[in-house]
């Protein structure tokens, strides 16, 4: 066989693997997306653990208070957000005449002549009843995981029990200079992507409780579950720090019939959201790792397609972790380069 038939016969096996393992992910959904967040929450409740182990905590009463107050974090914040979701989306279509009006003076506004084009023409046949439903049926698939709860912690407790016995195996098993390079490698990758993490956790949980604060200033309905909206999309770089501050400003504006408060409000979430990304995280987290944004949009519509929306919110993260584990591997610096800005 030729050279070049070499190169087909190649390109066509990466071709069939890459679909491959795309239906692999599509199909194994009901059990691949539990796993992957047990382990975006293993890698975020490491460093707690390990706090705890220091101060002489024993390793099973470590375990189980992890455990326990991770289940009853998970359920509340799903609970509270749910409920405030759902009653968002019920109260929907009370909101249909405020978008009338504001149509109307919108329209107004713009001085359109009769018979001429209208741009906002579509709007008219907007069905804002069809929209709650939407919205309703959105919130149960994104929150489809608290059904799975038993499911994610079967598998966080296998992780975090099993935590060090790789690194043991190697040890025990492999080639004494080649296994203390490979434990370190393990380390290191290790402790990166639990840095990022677990701080990238808690600057989103600080961004949505400041969200929550100034949205109740401001008297606008649903806080919480903006707030929750808003730690979610923290994971998502730029399109979602976008997308957490423009629906509670065209929610504001509908809800006060006005313009200006509901930019006031903006303007404010915008200076919150520009103190976070610019100062502090920066602080805590260094430079960041430089993503390239075509890859985060790609990646951001490769698992949407995959996962829906809870693929998209770990999208950034499953990102983050393959960029941090080729930069430690030199065979796979091609795949970082690609990644990287």
């Amino acid at each position: 066989m030729d050279e070049r038939s070499n190169k087909v016969v190649t390109v066509s096996a990466a071709i069939l693997a890459v679909l491959g393992l795309g239906a692999i992910l599509r199909l194994g959904r009901p059990v691949l997306f539990p796993f992957c967040l047990a382990l975006f929450l293993y890698f975020i409740i490491t460093p707690a653990l390990n706090a705890m182990e220091r101060l002489k905590v024993s390793r099973t009463l470590s375990l189980i208070l992890i455990i326990v107050v991770s289940v009853v974090v998970l359920y509340l914040m799903g609970v509270l957000f749910y409920t405030s979701g759902k009653s968002f989306a019920a109260d929907i279509p009370s909101y249909g005449q405020k978008v009338g009006d504001l149509l109307e003076r919108l329209k107004g506004g713009l001085n359109l002549p009769e018979g001429k084009w209208d741009p906002l023409a579509w709007l008219d046949s907007l069905d804002i009843g069809k929209v709650g439903t939407a919205l309703l049926s959105s919130l149960g698939t994104f929150f489809s995981f608290m059904g799975n709860l038993l499911l994610i912690l079967v598998f966080l407790v296998f992780m975090l029990a099993g935590r060090n016995k790789l690194q043991e195996k190697i040890r025990r098993f492999g080639p004494a200079g080649r296994s203390a390079q490979t434990i370190g490698i393990l380390e290191n990758i290790d402790r990166q992507v639990q840095k990022y993490l677990a701080l990238k956790t808690l600057i989103s949980l600080a961004s949505g409780i400041v969200t929550i604060l100034i949205l109740v200033g401001f008297g606008v309905h649903y806080a919480v579950a903006f707030g929750f909206f808003t730690f979610v999309l923290n994971y998502i770089p730029n399109i979602g720090s976008f997308i957490s501050k423009a629906v509670p400003f065209l929610f504001a504006i509908l809800q006060f019939g006005g313009f200006w408060k509901a930019f006031w409000l903006l303007v404010v979430l915008t200076a919150v959201d520009a103190v976070l990304a610019m100062v502090i995280e920066p602080r805590f987290m260094g430079q960041g790792l430089g993503l390239s944004p075509l890859a985060i949009l790609f990646s951001l519509f490769l698992w949407g397609w995959l996962w829906g929306l809870p693929g998209m919110v770990l999208a950034v993260p499953i990102m983050v972790v393959l960029k941090i584990v080729a930069a430690n591997f030199p065979a796979l610096r091609w795949l970082e380069g690609l990644l990287s800005k």
